[in-house]
C-alpha cells in the first residue's frame, strides 16, 4: 500500500485512483462522476453490472461502494485497502457469476476528508430520482484478533456483543433490518469468519461512531444502507496510523468475509 492523501500524497492518489479505474475496466464501462472541493475536481468511479437475467433489468440496482483515499502519513491497508480490494474482488466475481439484481460498484474519493465523494453521489442520484435496492459500504474488512476483551463498542453495546474482536459487522438503518438478518445468516453459513449485526436506528444519530463511513449520507438521503466492517477503532490499534500496514491484517478473514458477502450478495 502506498501513502494516497489527495492534498499531501497527490501522485500515490492519483495513481490509486486509475488503478482502480484500470481494474473496474476489465469488466465493464467506467463511468466517473465528478465533484469539487476547494476548487479542485475528485472522482468517484461507477461500474453497473447486469443481473442474471434480462427481465431483472428494471430493478433497482444494489450499490456496492469503498473508499480508495486514505489520511495523511498513512498507507491504510485496512482503512481502506481492504475495502477497495473487496470492492475489485466482487466485481470480478460478480462480471463472470451476475446476481439476481442489477449490481453497481462505486470506488469513492474523499472519505476521509467527511464523506464527501459519498454524499455528492448520494445526493445526485437522489435529486435525479434514482432507487436503489440497497447500498452496501465495505469499510475496513481486514483486522482480526482472538485477544479477549480486544473488540471495544460505544457504550451500553458490549452487553449484547462479543468482547473479541474476530467478526464482521453489518450496521444499517431501520429499513434494512430484513437485509441484516439475510446477510448475516448468509455469512455465517459460508464461512469462517462470525458475523454480528445492529440496526442503528433511522440515521445512527443516537450512536455517531456508527455514522463514519460512505453509508451515512445514503441514509440521510433515505435509502437504505449497510456499512460493512471490521469495527475499525473500536478493534484496529493502526487505525490513522502509519503502523496501518499489509502485515498488520488477516488475509484468511479478508477473504473470508469477501466470500460470505458473494454468497450474501447472490441470496438477495
Amino acid at each position: 500500500m502506498r501513502d494516497r492523501d489527495p492534498y499531501f500524497s497527490a501522485t500515490g492518489h492519483l495513481y490509486v485512483r486509475e488503478y482502480m479505474r484500470e481494474q473496474l475496466a476489465q469488466w465493464g464501462t467506467v463511468e466517473t462522476h465528478s465533484f469539487q472541493h476547494h476548487g479542485q475536481e475528485h472522482q468517484n468511479l461507477v461500474l453497473n453490472l447486469s443481473a442474471s437475467k434480462p427481465e431483472a433489468a428494471t430493478r433497482p440496482p444494489i450499490l456496492i461502494g469503498a473508499h480508495y483515499d486514505a489520511v495523511p502519513n498513512c498507507p491504510g491497508a485496512d482503512d481502506n485497502g481492504t475495502g477497495a480490494v473487496a470492492l475489485l474482488e466482487l466485481a470480478r466475481f460478480f462480471a463472470a457469476f451476475p446476481a439476481r439484481s442489477p449490481l453497481r460498484f462505486v470506488a469513492f474519493d474523499l472519505e476521509e476528508y467527511g464523506l464527501l465523494g459519498s454524499a455528492a453521489y448520494a445526493q445526485m442520484i437522489r435529486q435525479q430520482g434514482q432507487s436503489l435496492r440497497l447500498m452496501l459500504s465495505l469499510e475496513m474488512l481486514g483486522y482480526c484478533t482472538q485477544t479477549p476483551n480486544s473488540q471495544t463498542y460505544p457504550p451500553g453495546l458490549q452487553y449484547f456483543y462479543p468482547n473479541r474482536g474476530n467478526f464482521i459487522a453489518l450496521v444499517g438503518n431501520w429499513k434494512t433490518i430484513p437485509d441484516l438478518m439475510r446477510l448475516s445468516r448468509t455469512l455465517r453459513r459460508s464461512g469462517p469468519v462470525p458475523c454480528e449485526w445492529l440496526p442503528a436506528g433511522d440515521r445512527g444519530l443516537q450512536i455517531r461512531s456508527t455514522r463514519l463511513s460512505d453509508h451515512a449520507p445514503f441514509w440521510d438521503q433515505g435509502y437504505r444502507a449497510v456499512m460493512v466492517t471490521d469495527t475499525a477503532f473500536l478493534r484496529n490499534p493502526h487505525y490513522h496510523k502509519a503502523s496501518d500496514r499489509i502485515d498488520t491484517l488477516d488475509l484468511d478473514f479478508l477473504t473470508g468475509a469477501c466470500r460470505g458477502l458473494m454468497k450474501g450478495l447472490q441470496a438477495l
